[in-house]
């Protein structure tokens, strides 16, 4: 069976669908779709954005709130044991399904983890979306498969682009609600996130979540990158990477077709001089240090909204944007690792008190079981506070120091004070 898609393993994203004439019949097959879309758009978020300061409260708290991408083709022998310096309990794996004839491969893979919670998105191509029976026998093959080894499945992923396969999301709905149909009448205990719209273009979600079809969703799935705008700071529209979090729990709460739960599936920066591994062109690439501010920012702020129940990093090896560099070979941890391991380290027991931001300067409060935890930094520059009695500074990296002066800068550093003071 030829696959319509060549696999590009820099950008993990497939290749364009090269026949112009089969994307513009495709397309204008799709107008229908891409209409409802505007039209549900143009009707629900304008009332989602109404609804924001109207959304039901969620506790997130940092135990569960961590997830790592992990991929078969990257150092699968040494994953197990990298996550468990980073102290991940959440990982994802994908499995394209066109890599069928792969899958005892993913199975033994997947079992090499232990005590992991494990979420395997299902990757589609052209094939799949066009054949319902096809589609329906290799969601039931790995679900047999992983059977007692793994629940939660990610049911498609970045719908909003024609070259992973659909070019509506009509399209997209038909598909998930073959996954659906199985776990009503054989698999009762999967979990299913769905949905699964990359980037900002939240009309592409609202028709996910508002349509007549017969699915429900156990969680809405996002690729919510905002690399393309620089720093995780940063406006989109007016919103920023906060509000933009708040605004799809909103639609989310609305729809009769979700409990409310938003799981970042994806996200990453790509890394300055990695080329051709970068997915995106060097403008768009950031350096190693902010890689690792941003990283730690971005994981900041969705905890910070309080509406992202776990964000999964893309991913753990990668030359281009993962946390490590595995070219030619040799295994190198960037500053991003050691930054991931420490952030883990102090939010695993911390829920949210307060967070806010002034003139660029960004501070949180966390309520740990021994103390308070305090988290700043600043999008730009640097700053110094002086503080009425020392106290022990952990910076981003992991570096511990007693001192009475902050230094504050884009890196965000970490210090806890009494639980009275609270």
């Amino acid at each position: 069976m030829k696959q319509p898609f060549a696999w590009d393993h820099y950008s993990d994203q497939p290749a364009i669908i090269k026949d112009k004439t089969l994307k513009r019949s495709m397309r204008r097959s799709a107008l229908f779709s891409l209409i409802k879309t505007f039209l549900i758009a143009v009707v629900t978020l304008p009332i989602a954005v109404f609804a924001i300061p109207f959304l039901k409260r969620r506790t997130v708290t940092g135990e569960h709130f961590f997830g790592m991408g992990v991929n078969l083709d990257k150092e699968p022998h040494l994953a197990p044991y990298l996550l468990e310096e980073l102290g991940i309990h959440n990982i994802l794996i994908r499995i394209p399904l066109w890599e069928m004839n792969r899958l005892p491969e993913y199975v033994t893979f997947i079992r090499s983890f232990e005590n992991k919670h494990i979420t395997v998105a299902l990757l589609q191509d052209r094939e799949h979306i066009t054949s319902t029976d096809m589609s329906r026998d290799h969601f039931i093959q790995i679900f047999e498969a992983l059977k007692g080894i793994c629940h939660t499945y990610i049911i498609g992923s970045t719908i909003n682009r024609s070259k992973w396969g659909f070019f509506s999301v009509n399209e997209y709905l038909d598909f998930y609600a073959i996954a659906y149909h199985l776990k009503q009448t054989r698999f009762p205990k999967l979990k299913l996130i769905g949905s699964n719209v990359i980037d900002f273009e939240y009309h592409f979600s609202a028709h996910t979540l508002f349509n007549f079809k017969k699915i429900r969703y156990d969680a809405i799935g996002s690729l919510l990158y905002v690399d393309r705008r620089g720093a995780p700071e940063n406006f989109q529209m007016g919103f920023n990477l906060v509000e933009k979090i708040r605004l799809l729990a909103s639609l989310a709460q609305m729809s009769p077709k979700s409990n409310g739960e938003i799981i970042i599936t994806e996200t990453n920066w790509p890394i300055k001089n990695t080329a051709p591994y970068a997915p995106t062109s060097e403008t768009e690439c950031v350096s190693e240090e902010d890689y690792a501010n941003y990283l730690v920012r971005y994981h900041l702020l969705a905890f910070a909204s309080q509406h992202a129940s776990c964000v999964y990093w893309h991913q753990l090896i990668a030359p281009g944007y993962g946390l490590i560099d595995n070219r030619e070979g040799v295994i190198r941890k960037r500053n991003a690792f050691s930054a991931y391991k420490t952030m883990v380290e102090q939010l695993r027991e911390a829920s949210l008190v307060g967070y806010g931001m002034k003139r660029g300067r960004h501070t949180m409060l966390m309520q740990t079981p021994k103390a308070l935890l305090h988290i700043e930094w600043l999008e730009s520059g640097t700053l110094e506070i002086s503080l009425t009695e020392p106290v022990e500074v952990i910076y981003r990296d992991g570096v511990h120091e007693q001192t009475d002066i902050l230094h504050l800068s884009p890196a965000p550093l970490y210090y806890t004070t009494s639980l009275e003071t609270l």
